[in-house]
């Protein structure tokens, strides 16, 4: 079976995990900051803090942006539930923004004509997620341009975009957000196993990141309330969560950023070459920004349905069959059985639907050679044209 995306490890990052765990620390080490120091350098950016998962990112930006009960939290229908569960986990209302059709992501449009209509009714959100889906940037100018209009932040969701590029901007600088947050499962670009980096220019949200990241801890003498009882005296100051990243997570983090530039162009070496063997097949392919450059973590078709009659799911289970691990991305959030408690229903968000219905995630990562390429592609030639291609 071909996956759809996999992890690349080296025998530098192999060895590099085995050295923490030769160690004295397996956790609160100085592993973690170095990968933190590297994280934020990359990204042109102040300050990185990095926790267990993006979840756990998504969750503590959040709170550091302060959402609560009672606060509006938009984000799109087309993204992994986390992107809205984090403000259910604050106790915020949760509401989506529809995407435009061509880029899969949230739509500044839409989001104008939504605040319009919110404002009069006086429920603006306190914060917009937007969320580069498959490593393309949202239009953050846009988006950008009406948070400062009505008075929103904004946390972006970079979990499939390290490495990507908006317009002159590396993602993660914070000239259009708060708080970027990434990901580092195993099928993103490069992995911690699991893990999740929250990136800011904010000295105030970095510190609440921090605390919210390590149960609200600190040891710091000049943050203290009371009086030190002694060298071993701490403070919860708040009520904080155990988010933090291993020393071994973060060792295979330093390893893997050494290769990231490199394996995202071997992205865009495959998604060029996928868009040539694909050409003349009944799909629609993704759009490459030529102003924006893509971390390219997902290369995501659609069938088209004015030149196929076959249904996705027979399309999907016979690349499956057939020993290609196809996937789909996503599920619209909206449309899940516990969003629909909430009063969400089908024909909510049309163009997340419809998107849904005939979208598929064909295999990409950075080691995919041209010979299972060639197979994906022949694959889907047999059963979209019938014919070995």
């Amino acid at each position: 079976m071909i996956p759809y995306g996999r992890q690349t490890i080296s025998e530098d990052d192999v060895e590099a995990v085995v050295t923490v765990l030769k160690s004295d620390f397996l956790t609160q080490g100085p592993v973690v900051p170095q990968f933190e120091q590297e994280i934020a350098n990359y990204c042109d950016a102040k300050y990185a803090v990095a926790v267990n998962s993006a979840t756990s990112a998504l969750h503590i930006a959040c709170l550091a942006l302060g959402v609560q009960q009672g606060d509006f939290v938009w984000t799109t229908p087309n993204t992994f539930v986390a992107s809205a569960n984090c403000a259910r986990y604050c106790g915020a209302t949760v509401d989506f923004v529809d995407i435009d059709p061509d880029t899969f992501n949230l739509c500044p449009f839409e989001l104008e004509k939504k605040l319009k209509e919110a404002e009069v009714k006086g429920c603006l959100p306190k914060v917009v997620i937007p969320v580069h889906f498959s490593g393309l940037s949202c239009d953050m100018e846009k988006i950008h341009a009406l948070s400062q209009k009505y008075h929103f932040r904004i946390i972006e969701d970079a979990s499939h975009a390290i490495g990507g590029r908006y317009k002159e901007t590396i993602i993660g600088c914070g000239k259009y957000s708060d708080i970027t947050v990434f990901s580092f499962h195993p099928v993103k670009i490069i992995t911690t196993a699991e893990g999740g980096m929250a990136v800011t220019n904010d000295s105030y949200l970095a510190r609440q990141l921090q605390l919210f990241r390590s149960h609200g801890i600190t040891r710091e003498s000049e943050e203290l309330i009371n009086e030190s009882h002694g060298p071993w005296y701490y403070e919860q100051q708040q009520l904080g969560y155990n988010y933090r990243m291993t020393e071994m997570q973060a060792a295979l983090g330093v390893t893997q950023l050494k290769h990231l530039d490199d394996w995202v162009a071997k992205r865009h070496e495959l998604a060029q070459r996928y868009d040539q063997l694909l050409a003349d097949f009944p799909v629609i392919l993704p759009i490459h920004s030529q102003e924006h450059y893509s971390g390219l973590h997902l290369y995501v078709i659609q069938l088209d349905e004015k030149k196929t009659n076959l249904d996705r799911k027979y399309v999907f289970n016979e690349l499956r069959n057939l020993g290609i691990g196809v996937n789909v991305h996503y599920i619209p959030v909206h449309i899940q059985p516990d969003y629909q408690k909430l009063g969400f229903q089908l024909g909510d968000f049309p163009k997340s639907e419809y998107y849904y219905q005939h979208c598929i995630s064909l295999p990409l990562f950075a080691t995919l050679t041209y010979d299972q390429q060639d197979q994906v592609v022949n694959t889907l030639a047999q059963i979209l044209l019938g014919q070995h291609s």
